[in-house]
This record gives structure tokens, sequence and C-alpha cells, in this order.
């Protein structure tokens, strides 16, 4: 598999989408930057326990089965996402990633209130 094939799992080291060296800020961002990775990862971090496919997948707007299926696969290959008895929860890594996406978060609303733009309260 090339980096630029979908089913590639993108990691350090490995050239991934914009980057031939696969730095490792490139793949992250390559990662979360796939279609519907990023929102996984926050449903996953606001929920108070393990959470099982068929609600995963009603908490992000029933996408596809088979995408929700693939960008599980990436991120628990990647270790952001873990596979309990109950469901599915966000490891250590995944929890800290998310803290460190806070700020981001943070700025992107003010940055919203700069253009005008009123935040949803779903997102």
């Amino acid at each position: 598999m090339t980096a630029e094939s979908p089913s590639a799992v993108p990691e350090p080291g490995t050239p991934v989408r914009g980057s031939s060296t696969g730095r490792p800020v490139m793949a992250l961002l390559d990662l979360i930057g796939r279609r519907w990775a990023l929102r996984v990862l926050w449903e996953l971090h606001s929920a108070a326990r393990p959470v099982t496919f068929r609600d995963l997948r009603a908490r992000c707007d029933n996408m596809s089965s088979s995408l929700l299926t693939r960008r599980l696969h990436e991120l628990t290959e990647t270790r952001l996402v873990g596979r309990a008895e109950a469901g599915y929860t966000l490891t250590e890594s995944g929890n800290r990633l998310l803290g460190h996406l806070r700020p981001i978060s943070a700025w992107a609303d003010g940055w919203a209130a700069e253009l005008g733009i009123e935040r949803s309260e779903a997102d």
C-alpha cells in the first residue's frame, strides 16, 4: 500500500499525504484529517463509558458502517482507540491527543465569533 492509498494507515516515519518524510505531526494530521476520524475521537472522548459500534454510529449521524469500520481499524491500529468488552474507548494516548486539541477548539470558537458565526451546540 502507498501513503496515498486510502487503506494505508498513516504512521510516523512513512510518507503520508503532504509529507514525503513522514514527520510524526504530518502522519497525525493525515490520520485525524480523514473523513469522520476526528468526529469518532470526539464522540468517544465525550462518552462516560465504552461505546458500542451501533451507538457510535448513531452518535456520528449514522455514518456508513463500512466507513466507521475503516476509521475504527485505523484508530485502533494507531493506538488512539481501544476495544473494551463493552465497546470502543479512547486509549490513554487518545485522551492525551484530545486534551491537546482543546486549545485548538477554543481558538476555532474565537475565530468563528470574529467572523460573526455562532457555534452550533451539537458540535
